[in-house]
């Protein structure tokens, strides 16, 4: 008598297409986190670039939140001026970013620069650290190495603009005071405040932070511009050595 044989039952083949890849919304955030619920709660005014570009934007990529790709174009072109800068050719490079989405973001940042135009007074006055972090914060955590930003201020402490003076290592023995000062110097702006990443996410001042403050501040005495604050940010909060006493006597 010949013995059967049992066949296994094979387990079914699922496709690649049929899996589905699950790729984090703007809905899965609590609604105090979403941008379009803080701005109605809070303000625009309250919101910072990063929040402020995604609510444009609307939507982001399946591999990356809205919130996302607003702080990383924030970072790639250097904040808000070099995104109105960069032509519409330049913005196609950028994964997810279609007509609709280009047209939509160079129609809010023309918008903007005319309301500039017409009222310079309606500029974002930096009254403290909270300030600075509204505006630098989300794209400047973001970042996966150390860049060095100032910020140039008139009469009134009024953002006139950010430049970015350093990428890479911003230690003492590298930063040039005539760099760091070459743009308030241009455009006649009284006061600064230098910003710079921890690529760790620790925004604890280094020796080296406080060292580049000390000769900043010298320097701007030199040149009658005043160093208001350095703020170092990382992951979720940042640090003011003026707060902590560090440089600024």
């Amino acid at each position: 008598m010949t013995e059967k044989r049992v066949r296994k039952p094979q387990p079914k083949k699922v496709s690649e297409t049929a899996v589905a890849v699950y790729s984090p919304t703007i809905k899965d955030l609590p609604p105090g986190e979403r941008p379009r619920e803080r701005l109605l709660a809070a303000g625009a005014e309250n919101l910072s670039n990063a929040e402020l570009l995604a609510i444009i934007l609307r939507t982001g990529t399946q591999k990356e939140m809205v919130t996302e790709m607003a702080g990383k174009l924030l970072a790639k072109y250097g904040g808000l001026w070099g995104l109105h800068r960069a032509t519409a050719e330049d913005l196609r490079d950028y994964h997810g970013l279609g007509e609709a989405k280009i047209c939509q973001l160079k129609a809010a940042l023309e918008l903007g620069r005319r309301i500039l135009a017409e009222h310079p007074e309606e500029r974002l006055q930096i009254r403290g650290p909270h300030d600075v972090a509204n505006l630098l914060q989300i794209q400047m955590a973001a970042l996966e190495q150390e860049s060095l930003r100032v910020i140039l201020l008139d009469s009134k402490n009024r953002v006139v603009a950010v430049q970015e003076v350093y990428k890479g290592n911003v230690g003492s023995s590298v930063v040039r005071m005539a760099e760091l000062f070459r743009d308030a110097v241009q455009r006649t702006c009284p006061s600064i405040i230098i910003v710079h990443n921890h690529p760790s996410g620790d925004p604890t001042p280094s020796s080296d932070d406080v060292r580049v403050t000390e000769q900043a501040i010298l320097a701007g005495k030199q040149l009658d511009i005043e160093v208001l604050d350095h703020i170092v940010i990382g992951r979720g909060r940042c640090v003011s050595l003026k707060e902590q006493g560090l440089a600024f006597r």
